[in-house]
């Protein structure tokens, strides 16, 4: 009974990662009204790149690597220091799943109807390169202590983000690219909860108590902006103008929410994980 309490948690997490990537998936790629707003943002990220296409170019060049390299050593090191072996199997695991089906869904399951919105483009969702980024601070969370899980959240979202919204900038994927990827994640890592609450580890006694507040205050006021920027894109498409910018910042805007949400969430969930 306690480790079933233990895994609804988990459980709950899995399911809602797993609607919320669908509504994207239904919302941004299957309808002519998302497809539209999508590309406005993918359209605002050319026109105001400015200087950050430089920082995006180089940090997306090194990024499969510097992810493989830097998630692989901080995680080892920890793995030495703590012995938490059967975690860090777990958790391994978890990242190799959610960068596999990331590329079984973008190129085997999923496709991108054509609405006449960008033609001869074919299905971009979700992004490979945040999965990549996102797993890689995903291990490093699970094998840190309760102490130090916090830190490896907020490291690691941010490091996420980063990737996520390099992409835009560098015009390799849509913000729903970006956000369908990190719920990929977020839906492996509570599979990974599920079996970790199931092979009866040893708890964190107490619980780790940082609820990360800050993230959650961020996330939701850049969550508040990107749904205004949506709307007034939805309207602006409807009235046949454009505000590119307004997309943009609303696109970059649900990213970072994003991010910082799961990375709060996932710190609540792994509390009790010692």
């Amino acid at each position: 009974m306690r480790s079933s309490l233990r895994t609804l948690p988990f459980l709950w997490g899995a399911l809602v990662s797993a609607g919320s990537f669908v509504a994207v998936y239904v919302v941004f790629v299957q309808s002519y009204i998302g497809q539209v707003i999508d590309e406005r943002a993918f359209a605002g990220a050319d026109a105001w790149k400015g200087d950050v296409i430089e920082f995006a170019h180089t940090f997306l060049n090194a990024l499969p690597v510097a992810s493989v390299v830097i998630g692989a050593v901080a995680a080892i090191a920890i793995v030495l220091v703590r012995r938490n072996w059967l975690v860090f199997a777990v958790a391994v695991g978890a990242a190799i799943g959610a960068n596999v089906s990331t590329q079984v869904l973008k190129y085997t399951i999923l496709s991108r109807p054509e609405k006449g919105v960008d033609v001869g483009l074919s299905n971009s969702l979700p992004s490979g390169h945040t999965a990549v980024a996102a797993s890689a601070a995903l291990v490093v969370f699970l094998v840190a202590s309760p102490r130090l899980r916090p830190v490896a959240a907020v490291v690691g979202s941010v490091f996420a983000i980063a990737a996520g919204a390099s992409t835009l900038v560098e015009q390799w994927h849509r913000p729903s690219d970006v956000v369908a990827g990190m719920l990929v994640v977020a839906f492996w890592g509570c599979l990974a909860g599920i079996v970790l609450s199931w092979l009866r580890l040893p708890g964190a006694e107490p619980p780790v108590r940082s609820k990360l507040w800050p993230l959650v205050w961020i996330g939701s006021v850049c969550a508040a902006g990107s749904v205004i920027a949506l709307m007034v894109t939805y309207f602006s498409a409807q009235s046949g103008t454009q505000h590119l910018f307004i997309a943009y910042a609303g696109g970059v805007a649900a990213i970072v929410a994003t991010g910082f949400v799961l990375a709060a969430l996932g710190n609540r969930l792994y509390r009790r994980l010692a």
